[in-house]
C-alpha cells in the first residue's frame, strides 16, 4: 500500500506541474514577449525535423536555449531565441530584421528546403506559429520552367485581453520574394511587420481556437456519426454470436446434466471429454506469465493516460505532456507487470521466478530499446531533432535503473509470497489426451486472422484518425470518442475470444492457453497491416528516415497493442473456461 501510495503522490505532483504554468503571462505595454524559434522540416515529413537555425537565416546576436522538459524533448523541440523583437503592444510597419549574405551554398540549401515545401514553427508566449519557408512557381510558355523563391517579409497579427496574449497568426508576403532559382551569390534583406488588436477571448479559453480548427462541425459530425456507425455493426454482430453462442453453451449444460442423471453408461463426447486436460499447464509458461504481466502493465498505462485526457491534461500543444505521461506512468506501473508475471508463474509451479522476472522486464523494454536505437541512429545521420541527447538518454536511463526496475523487482517479490493456489474447476490426468486432427479453419493461424477482424473493423474509423494526429498536423482531441472506442474493443476482444475457445474446447482441444492470447491480441496484426495502407494510400511521406520511424515505433506500438489485448483475451477466456468446467459434474 505504501508503494501505491507513493507513485499516486508522484502522479498528481506531476499532473498538478503539467497545469499549472510557471509564468503567468501577463504583460505591460512594451514588455518582451518571450519568441522562440522551434525547428524546421518537409510538411509531409512531421519526424524529419531541423534546428530552426540549421537554415541560414537571421540569428541573433546571443543565441540561448531554452531549458526543455522530458517530453519536449522527446518530442523533437529544440526551442531558441528568436531574432524577432515582438513587445507587448507595440506595432511596426516593414521593419529590417538584418541583410544577411547568402553564398551559393546557403542558396543551394534553401532551394532544396522549398522543394520540399518547409516549413517553420515558432512559440510566442507559448502560442504555436507556423508558416512555410518559400514557394515554388511554374513559368515559361509551356510551364516547363520552376522558379523557387524565398519569403523575405513575416507579418505578425497578435491578438491582446487586457495584459494577455490571446491568438497570433503569421502571414508570409507573396510579394516580398528572394530568387533561389540559380546558384549564386545574393544579398536578402529580411523583414517584418507586427500589428496588435484588442480582442475579447479570455485567456483560460485562448487555446480553443486549436481545438475548433482541427475539427470543423461538418467533420466532426461525420466523425462521430462514422464511429456510431462502426460500433453498432460491432455491438449487432457480437450480440448476434453471443446469443448463439449461450445457447449451445446451455444446451450443453442440460445435455451434461441429463447424462449425469442416467444410469446407463455413457461415452462422454464435446468440450466435457477433455476436462481432465483443459487445465494443463502450458508450456512455455514463463513466456506467458511475461507476457500477461506486460500486458496488464500496458492496460494500467492506458488507463491512466485516459484519465489524465479525460480530464484536460493533454490540452493543444501542451508541449511534451504526454511524452512525458508514458515515461513517468510505465515506469510507475512497472511493479503491476512484476506482481502479476510473478503471481501468476508460481500458480503454475513455476520455480524460477527471478528469471521470469527478468523476462517480463525486458519483455517490451527490449524491442522498443532495440527499435530506439536504431531510429536514434539514422536521426543522428540525418541531424534531426528526433535524435536525443545523450543527457535525456541518460535520465531514461536512470529512471529505468532506479524507479522501474525497483518496482518491477517489489512487485516480483509481493506476488511470490502472496501467490494463491491456481483454481481449477477440475483435476488435471496424468496423461494428455491425444488431439484430434482438425480442419484448417480450426487450426491456429485461420483462428487468429477470424479473431483480430472483428475487434480490428470496430476501430479502424478512429485509427484514421489517430494516425493523422500522431503522423501529420492534425490535432485529436476528442479523447470521450476514443475512451468508448476503447471499451468496445476491449468487449468484442474478450468476447471472440471466447467464442473461439469454446469453439476449440468443443473440438476436443484442449491446447487453449496460448491460442486464447494469441487471438486476443491479433488485433495489433491488423493495425500494423492498417500502418502499410496509411503509409502509401493516406499520406504523403516519404524519404528513409519517415518511413523507418513510421515503421519502427508503429511496430512497438502495435506490439504493445498485441501484449494487451492477449492479456484481455486470455483473462477472459480462462473466466470462461472456469466458469462452464465448474458449472458441471466431472469425475
Amino acid at each position: 500500500m505504501g508503494l501505491v501510495r507513493l507513485a499516486a503522490l508522484l502522479l498528481c505532483f506531476w499532473v498538478s506541474r503539467i497545469v499549472s504554468d510557471a509564468s503567468d503571462h501577463r504583460y505591460k505595454r512594451g514588455d518582451p514577449v518571450p519568441l522562440y524559434a522551434n525547428k524546421v522540416g518537409p510538411f509531409h515529413n512531421p519526424s524529419e525535423t531541423y534546428r530552426y537555425f540549421d537554415l541560414p537565416f537571421c540569428t541573433p546576436e546571443h543565441l540561448t536555449e531554452k531549458t526543455e522538459a522530458l517530453g519536449e524533448v522527446l518530442n523533437g523541440d529544440r526551442l531558441v531565441d528568436a531574432p524577432y523583437k515582438l513587445e507587448f503592444q507595440v506595432d511596426h510597419d516593414s521593419k529590417l530584421l538584418c541583410k544577411k549574405k547568402l553564398a551559393k551554398e546557403d542558396v543551394a540549401k534553401l532551394r532544396s528546403a522549398v522543394t520540399k515545401d518547409y516549413y517553420f514553427q515558432m512559440y510566442y508566449d507559448d502560442l504555436p506559429i507556423w508558416g512555410f519557408i518559400g514557394k515554388v512557381e511554374k513559368e515559361g510558355k509551356d510551364l516547363s520552367e520552376y522558379k523557387y523563391y524565398l519569403y523575405r517579409h513575416i507579418h505578425f497579427d497578435i491578438f491582446y485581453n487586457n495584459d494577455h496574449v490571446i491568438e497570433i497568426t503569421a502571414h508570409t508576403d507573396s510579394n516580398s520574394l528572394a530568387d533561389l532559382t540559380e546558384d549564386k551569390d545574393i544579398e536578402v534583406d529580411f523583414l517584418y511587420s507586427v500589428k496588435w488588436q484588442d480582442t475579447t477571448v479570455p485567456f483560460e479559453k485562448r487555446m480553443e481556437k486549436y481545438s475548433q480548427s482541427s475539427s470543423s462541425p461538418h467533420h466532426l459530425e461525420i466523425h462521430w456519426f462514422s464511429i456510431i456507425n462502426s460500433c453498432v455493426v460491432v455491438l449487432v454482430l457480437t450480440g448476434f454470436l453471443s446469443t448463439i453462442l449461450m445457447r449451445v453453451l446451455k444446451n450443453d449444460l442440460v445435455k451434461y446434466a441429463h447424462d449425469e442423471e442416467s444410469a446407463e453408461e455413457q461415452e462422454e463426447t464435446g468440450w466435457k471429454y477433455i476436462h481432465g486436460d483443459v487445465f494443463r499447464f502450458p508450456n512455455n509458461r514463463s513466456l506467458l506469465t511475461a507476457c500477461l504481466g506486460s500486458g496488464t502493465q500496458l492496460f494500467a498505462l492506458t488507463g491512466f493516460i485516459f484519465v489524465l485526457a479525460l480530464v484536460g491534461v493533454f490540452y493543444p500543444y501542451n508541449r511534451g505532456a504526454l511524452f512525458t505521461a508514458l515515461v513517468v506512468i510505465y515506469a510507475l506501473t512497472s511493479g503491476v507487470a512484476g506482481y502479476t508475471a510473478t503471481s501468476f508463474y508460481c500458480q503454475l509451479e513455476g520455480r524460477n521466478w527471478v528469471r521470469n522476472l527478468l523476462l517480463t522486464g525486458c519483455l517490451f523494454c527490449g524491442p522498443l530499446f532495440l527499435t530506439f536505437c536504431f531510429l536514434n541512429t539514422v536521426a543522428i545521420v540525418y541531424s534531426a531533432t528526433a535524435a536525443l541527447p545523450f543527457g535525456t538518454i541518460l535520465v531514461i536511463v536512470l529512471i529505468w535503473t532506479l524507479v522501474t526496475s525497483p518496482l518491477l523487482v517489489l512487485g516480483g517479490i509481493a506476488g511470490k509470497n502472496g501467490k494463491k493456489e491456481f483454481e481449477a474447476s477440475c483435476r488435471t490426468t496424468k496423461y494428455p489426451r491425444e488431439i484430434p486432427v482438425l480442419p484448417w479453419y480450426r487450426r491456429t493461424i485461420p483462428q487468429i486472422a477470424m479473431a483480430g477482424f472483428l475487434p480490428f473493423s470496430g476501430i479502424y474509423v478512429e485509427l484514421y484518425y489517430i494516425f493523422a494526429s500522431m503522423w501529420g498536423h492534425r490535432i485529436y482531441i476528442i479523447y470521450s470518442i476514443l475512451f468508448i472506442v476503447f471499451i468496445i474493443l476491449l468487449i468484442v476482444t474478450a468476447f471472440i475470444t471466447v467464442a473461439l475457445t469454446y469453439f476449440q474446447l468443443a473440438a476436443e482441444d484442449h491446447e487453449w492457453w496460448w491460442r486464447s492470447f494469441l487471438c486476443g491480441g491479433s488485433t495489433g496484426l491488423f493495425v500494423y497491416g492498417y500502418c502499410f495502407y496509411y503509409y502509401f494510400a493516406s499520406s504523403d511521406m516519404s524519404g528513409f528516415m519517415q518511413t523507418s520511424f513510421f515503421f519502427g515505433y508503429m511496430a512497438c506500438i502495435c506490439y504493445g497493442f498485441f501484449l494487451m489485448l492477449g492479456m484481455v483475451g486470455f483473462r477472459a477466456a480462462l473466466l470462461f473456461v472456469r466458469h462452464i468446467y465448474g458449472s458441471i459434474k466431472c469425475e
